[in-house]
């Protein structure tokens, strides 16, 4: 471990504390509300090292640029889901069977390696596709417009604001990832709460309860479409390949969840995030207003600042790997930190500035590598859609609270509000 720069307790940059001084520095909750300052004092001060978030066990954290980037896409940061639950198992003292870290529905493309991930994702990629995602505009938008609308009525009735999370960004995205893998409505709330608790800091028996919940539906769910296939993409992925490979019942069962949770809480969170930038900005809001076409590029800058994947899913090292000049033992947990390496100074000029028309060439926010997003191109997609009907529909929408009473959902891996409180101002 490199010795510190500064001593404990020196405030960093934007006024971030921190005790820099002991091996492992310890994150309080409050970073969830604004880690910038976080990443600002440990990308100058100790880019690779080990922290500590309440009770869990410590982590290796990485927040430059240039080595989250090379991170993404080192085999020997490895992602194998068997091995992985050994490694948490030992860090926090627990025994190989332990039930708090049951890895089941973990066993999909995001935690393997090797040949098993070139087999799992081509199995999949084959329904997630950027002509597959174009086809889908049409729904995203008559979605966007009907959600929109809505609020906009409950509005014109006297109601002094909406939340732009629950009301909008929120079923959207649930929606249209529940219609394509068939999943019915009266379910799709109890996938935003489930897929809510697996990812955040809750209690382990709480994370246990979300997992088992979730993992028995999509069992019954995987069943009842390889008996009788509809026209869904669960039922095209689960469809055996031209050489008459296909998903194990465990495999689909894991790809489900993954494409389920991650088919909606990044893009939740890229609208939520991407709407109060711009509602705290107003010049910026008025030259997206008067140049539409530079809608694109924004959607990018909104994934690049507040990016909905704060800490990339956790690997481990396969063997002993050295990080910016930091050597990390075999069979250790690293976050690769992709918020604060879309803010590096060293990559992107005032980088905690909102610029729509900057060029975000660079950014890592759909990941890099073999592990890049597949749903890159239904995200990009969402979030436009859901951005012009937003500001063709409220021409003049306005926060309803001041900015400091926003809080974000508590959790080290994504990053996204809790609610979003917005009115009119006529």
């Amino acid at each position: 471990m490199p010795t510190p720069s500064c001593p404990a307790g020196k405030p960093g940059p934007a006024g971030a504390v921190l005790d820099i001084a002991d091996d492992v520095v310890m994150i309080d909750e409050s970073f969830t509300d604004d880690p910038y300052p976080t990443y600002a004092l440990l990308r100058a001060r100790r880019p690779v090292t080990k922290v500590r978030m309440g009770m869990s066990p410590p982590v290796w954290l990485v927040t430059g640029y240039e080595d989250v980037r090379a991170g993404l896409a080192d085999s020997r940061l490895a992602k194998d889901a068997t091995k992985l639950a050994r490694i948490l198992r030992r860090a926090a003292g627990l025994p190989e069977d332990a039930e708090e870290f049951d890895m089941g529905l973990d066993h999909h493309m995001l935690h393997s390696d090797g040949a098993e991930h070139t087999r799992l994702r081509k199995l999949v990629s084959k329904a997630f596709t950027g002509r597959a995602a174009a086809l889908l505009r049409p729904r995203i938008e008559a979605l966007a417009v009907e959600l929109a609308d809505a609020m906009a009525a409950r509005l014109a009735a006297g109601e002094r604001s909406v939340d732009l999370i629950e009301d909008y960004a929120f079923p959207l995205p649930t929606t249209v990832i529940c219609e394509i893998l068939g999943v019915p409505d009266d379910r799709r709330a109890e996938f935003g709460g489930w897929s809510r608790t697996m990812l955040s800091t809750a209690p382990p028996h709480e994370q246990l309860a979300a997992r088992e919940a979730m993992g028995e539906y999509l069992d019954r769910l995987v069943a009842r479409k390889v008996a009788h296939p509809g026209a869904d993409i669960l039922s095209e992925i689960l469809a055996p390949d031209e050489n008459a490979d296909r998903l194990t019942h465990a495999e689909a069962t894991a790809m489900a969840s993954l494409l389920l949770v991650a088919g909606h809480e990044t893009t939740v969170n890229l609208i939520g995030s991407g709407a109060l930038a711009l509602l705290r900005d107003p010049e910026q809001l008025g030259r997206l207003r008067a140049n539409p076409e530079l809608l694109p590029g924004a959607v990018e800058e909104f994934l690049r600042l507040e990016s909905p994947v704060n800490t990339a899913t956790m690997r481990f090292t396969d063997e002993e790997v050295t990080i910016g000049g930091t050597t990390i033992p075999a069979g250790e947990i690293v976050l690769l930190a992709i918020g604060s390496a879309n803010r590096d100074p060293g990559r992107f000029e005032r980088p905690d500035e909102l610029d729509i028309e900057r060029s975000t060439r660079g950014s890592i926010a759909f990941g890099h590598g073999v592990h890049y997003c597949l749903g890159a191109a239904l995200g990009r997609i969402e979030g436009e859609v859901a951005f012009r009907v937003l500001l063709d529909r409220f021409p003049r929408l306005t926060l309803a609270v001041e900015p400091g009473e926003l809080r974000w959902h508590n959790s080290i891996l994504l990053r996204g509000l809790v609610a979003l409180p917005v009115t009119t101002d006529g």
